[in-house]
């Protein structure tokens, strides 16, 4: 797949276009890149996906500290590349695109820049200023410029419409089941190993504490979780607690992610590591004592593995 942070730097034949978030690039996004793909066969073209980035809600609304990121653009871009995509033009979203109108952004950028012969959009797509490119407009330009211009249908899952937005929920709400079945994967992160206290080793569960790579990414809800973990080229089993560790007396309660590997012993300070996320076992708790919180660890251990075991790919990382 070819990366364009310049849109003038594309240059493209009877490309087949969709634009939007892609925030996630859940099982909805992927039925419009599958689109756009068989698409741009029939045309004798190429697929072309514009995503926006930063995301407009870091730019249009400064004071919301609010919203977090199903991926980062690295993230975002590996996703997208994994569909097989052509090619994806990266914009950088400010104050002065969020200002275009809907139809010059179709005439300028859609048709200008792009050239495009069709365009697929999602169910709840908008664009242009003030967001008042809906569909209906979308049409109505790409009729002026004589192109083409079709919505597909939300993806339904147990009768719920999927979005980001919606699988964001999910996530804070350690519903991790059924965020992984919206996604079509297993949510994950990345980071890299940080120094911790180094209490689990005193317990008999060693932790890498890690340390994200994208600041703005989501965290899951507090609590345990079975994960796998890609560490050093090899993938291997785990169990990882996020939270503020209330059993510890700690001047600070800054919110930590620990993971402990099974049947692993090296030495991984400073790695690059990658989390993917199977199933929430429990909330995060206050334990009277360490010793009382080493039995509940053997218990989550003993529950982990019955998940992993039951789990079809154990090797399945993004």
């Amino acid at each position: 797949m070819k990366v364009f942070n310049d849109i003038s730097q594309f240059q493209s034949t009877n490309a087949v276009v969709t634009i939007g978030i892609f925030d996630g690039v859940h099982r909805g996004h992927i039925e419009i890149l599958n689109r756009i793909k068989e698409l741009a066969v029939s045309y004798n073209g190429e697929s072309v996906v514009v995503t926006l980035w930063p995301h407009p809600r870091f730019v249009l609304q400064p004071e919301n500290n609010e919203l977090r990121l199903l991926a980062s653009l690295d993230e975002k871009i590996d996703l997208i590349d994994k569909q097989g995509i052509n090619n994806l033009i990266i914009l950088p979203f400010d104050i002065r695109l969020a200002n275009i109108t809907y139809d010059r952004f179709v005439s300028d950028y859609i048709v200008g820049r792009i050239r495009a012969r069709h365009v697929v959009v999602g169910f709840n797509h908008h664009f242009g200023k003030d967001r008042k490119g809906t569909f209906e407009n979308l049409q109505k330009s790409a009729r002026e410029h004589g192109i083409q211009a079709e919505r597909l249908d939300p993806v339904i899952i147990h009768d719920i419409r999927v979005s980001s937005s919606g699988i964001r929920h999910m996530i804070e709400e350690g519903r991790i089941s059924a965020a992984n079945e919206a996604l079509g994967y297993p949510y994950f992160l990345n980071g890299t190993v940080v120094e911790g206290n180094k209490l689990g080793k005193t317990l008999g569960y060693p932790t890498a504490n890690i340390g994200l790579s994208e600041p703005l990414k989501l965290l899951p809800r507090n609590g345990v979780y079975a994960v796998l973990v890609r560490v050093k080229g090899k993938t291997y089993q785990g169990m990882l607690n996020i939270g503020i560790r209330p059993t510890i007396a700690l001047p600070k309660h800054d919110r930590t992610i620990e993971v402990n590997l099974f049947d692993f012993q090296e030495d991984i300070y400073h790695e690059p590591i990658k989390v993917a996320f199977l199933e929430w076992i429990r909330c995060e708790r206050k334990f009277d004592s360490l010793q009382e919180l080493t039995e509940q660890i053997a218990v989550d251990k003993s529950e982990v593995l019955k998940i992993l075991q039951a789990f079809s790919d154990k090797n399945r990382l993004v």
